[in-house]
């Protein structure tokens, strides 16, 4: 296992210097579930929730997330990602919502922290729009499923 790249010689936190890094191609994908009950699950599908589309909803925070990651999460460098993509997909026989998203760009440094902030604020948006229906939806897992580019090479669940 590598070190901590966030924690200096003296041992403090830091932000890892990307300058010298080369810019490559780099993606990462993640997913999140949201468990509900199958009424709830069904009111989403059927267009019928009293705030709207909760899907469309969701997918904008996410988007939005992903462009913001950086100001979420402490150390994280702001980037120009290229793409972003924030699928939801109803699995009617499991009584949940999968979220799967996408992050891109050309850059020094990975999107996987943008990928999973992406998903986890889908998820969360579904939850807020919801919450006045069910309020014990389960949100998770939370993963990160694959992703490519850098000096750490490719990753990718087993599972996918």
């Amino acid at each position: 296992m590598s070190s901590l790249t966030h924690i200096n010689a003296s041992g403090e936190a830091h932000m890892v210097d990307v300058s010298a890094k080369a810019e490559t191609l780099r993606e990462a994908r993640a997913e999140a579930f949201v468990t509900m009950a199958p009424a709830t699950l069904a009111m989403i599908v059927d267009g019928q929730h009293h705030k709207g589309d909760v899907f469309a909803t969701a997918r904008i925070a996410g988007i939005q997330a992903a462009k913001r990651t950086w100001e979420l999460i402490p150390l994280c460098h702001p980037l120009a990602l290229s793409k972003v993509e924030v699928h939801l997909t109803a699995e009617i026989d499991r009584h949940r919502v999968r979220i799967d998203t996408l992050c891109r760009l050309t850059g020094k440094t990975g999107v996987e922290m943008e990928a999973l902030t992406a998903a986890s604020v889908a998820a969360l948006t579904i939850y807020d729009m919801c919450k006045a229906v069910q309020k014990d939806m389960v949100i998770g897992p939370v993963r990160l499923l694959a992703k490519s580019g850098g000096k750490s090479g490719d990753f990718k669940v087993e599972a996918l």
